[in-house]
């Protein structure tokens, strides 16, 4: 059976096994003896040698050999259950390495044509699912190789001069993390969007900020919903970084020494649109940094995405009841009716830990492995795989989420007198009237502690209790006490203040190219 998607995370193809073979019946042991479970049984059955098994296929490495491996190990040790998605790219990596050898005459052009029709055969077959993809042939490269002999035969045998497995698998693999990388930018961009257009809609609208979960300040909406822009800015610069660092080309390092046939790697290199070839042999097939580089941009990425998606789960409880997302991006509990859940998020939060867990399996693996390819590098794949298919779902849900919600002015407004908000502007106010910022603290300290023995905010205490509190204060200091006279007071860089929101939003409309 072949793949049915072919998207750079499809869903695994169902396997096809070869002919079953035909094994004799496994007698029960006697009860005394070991008690008969039915499962126990037909599993050693399925285990079992006979006269009869079908000759396997000979291995394309198996020559010194003189007898293949058992199921078990044959089960143990393949791949291709999940490596066949980088079948795209071995194809790709295939017809470059087989170009470079005609063009330094290793093959002949007739060689050369044939097997590009061949890899075009195959690379259809599987794109229609009508491939077979076999687990006796172990990985995706061999494969493609063995359905490549039985297609055009002896000039097949060719296309492998001068490289390796230990090669060709990290060259696919750079190539499609090239691709999934590309395509995180992708989404990243999309929230981005989402959040400014949200933005957009909410400029003038005040909420509180929190530090330690704890009322802080008060800040203009935008402000806090483009803190989380910046963040993605960042997340997609390293990944740019990362990319840049894959775009290095292995192909011609061979096992891990390269070869004394005369290839020319730059021309590969080239033809695949990498940068360069690889400087040394060794290290091209031994180190996977440029997957841990990967997966750890991811987990920083993911950890933002969590970092967002529990503060709209907080923002969506009736205790804050600050965000209401639509019923398009919320789900209902099967027992309590009244029920509207932001699962969406929830499960954003969630996905990271998943994500860190794959940076962290992938660590594990490299941590100790003696220079150079180790068969232990073949389990660098899923988690790979599994990072890349959680953060572009994450991100493509948290855009659908940030499009589907609104923000309830009316409860944020009217919980904003709580907390003493415009407590530090009044502290700023002390310091443009003399007074030593340590000294501005404890007077104000001061008079939020009067506001609690009167139960009333700063801005409802006459100016006799101001002035019994310090003589500094006059009637202008009205004009710094409210949440709308603090954020108004906001006018450093990078701040919360009207026109620095405004200028933000403005700047990030032209970066992401947001029509007004």
């Amino acid at each position: 059976m072949a793949a049915t998607s072919h998207s750079l995370l499809s869903p695994a193809p169902t396997l096809l096994p070869r002919a079953r073979l035909a094994f004799p019946a496994v007698r029960a042991v006697a009860p005394r003896r070991r008690p008969y479970f039915p499962a126990v049984a037909a599993a050693a059955s399925s285990m079992a040698s006979s006269d009869a098994d079908e000759k396997k296929e000979t291995k394309l490495w198996g020559g010194r050999f003189e007898e293949g491996v058992t199921d078990a190990v044959e089960r143990f040790t393949e791949s291709i259950s999940y490596d066949w998605q980088l079948y795209k790219y071995d194809i790709m990596g295939s017809k470059a390495h087989a170009s470079m050898l005609a063009a330094q005459g290793l093959i002949t052009t007739g060689d050369r044509d044939i097997i590009l029709e061949g890899l075009d055969q195959i690379e259809k077959q599987i794109q229609d699912g009508k491939f077979e993809w076999r687990k006796d042939r172990e990985d995706v490269h061999m494969n493609i190789e063995a359905a490549l002999i039985e297609k055009v035969g002896e000039p097949a045998k060719k296309l492998h001069t001068a490289r390796s497995r230990n090669d060709q698998i990290v060259t696919d693999l750079r190539l499609w993390c090239r691709d999934a990388i590309d395509k995180i930018l992708i989404r990243i961009k999309q929230f981005q969007v989402s959040l400014v257009l949200l933005a957009s809609k909410y400029v003038d609208l005040i909420v509180p900020g929190y530090t330690h979960l704890q009322r802080a300040q008060p800040v203009l909406l935008p402000h806090l919903l483009l803190s989380y822009v910046e963040q993605l800015e960042r997340d997609a610069g390293r990944l740019i970084d990362c990319r840049e660092r894959v775009n290095f080309c292995p192909l011609g390092a061979c096992a891990l020494a390269g070869t004394g046939l005369p290839i020319d790697r730059f021309k590969t290199a080239k033809d695949l649109k990498f940068t360069a070839p690889m400087k040394n042999s060794i290290d091209a097939v031994s180190d996977r940094d440029f997957v841990l580089e990967f997966l750890a941009a991811n987990s920083i990425a993911a950890i933002h995405l969590s970092r967002i998606g529990e503060e709209w789960v907080l923002w969506a409880s009736e205790e804050f009841g600050f965000l209401t997302p639509s019923d398009s991006v919320s789900t209902g509990s099967s027992i309590m009716p009244q029920k509207k859940n932001p699962d969406p998020m929830e499960l954003v939060r969630g996905k990271s830990a998943r994500v860190v867990g794959d940076l962290m399996t992938v660590l594990v693996l490299c941590k100790g492995l003696p220079q150079a390819y180790n068969r232990d590098l073949q389990e660098d794949k899923e988690p790979l795989f599994d990072s890349v298919k959680a953060i572009l779902g994450m991100l493509e849900v948290c855009s659908e989420f940030a499009q589907n919600i609104s923000f309830n002015s009316k409860r944020i407004q009217s919980s904003l007198p709580a907390g003493y908000l415009d407590a530090t502007t009044l502290a700023d106010y002390l310091v443009k009237k003399g007074v030593p910022f340590r000294t501005s603290h404890e007077i104000v300290g001061r008079c939020v502690a009067l506001c609690v023995s009167k139960n009333c905010q700063l801005t409802e205490l006459e100016m006799d209790d101001l002035k019994a509190v310090h003589p500094v204060f006059e009637a202008d200091v009205y004009a710094y006490l409210g949440v709308e006279n603090a954020v108004n007071k906001f006018i450093s860089y990078g701040s919360t203040g009207s026109e620095q929101v405004k200028r933000q939003l403005e700047d990030w409309r032209v970066q992401l190219g947001i029509n007004p």
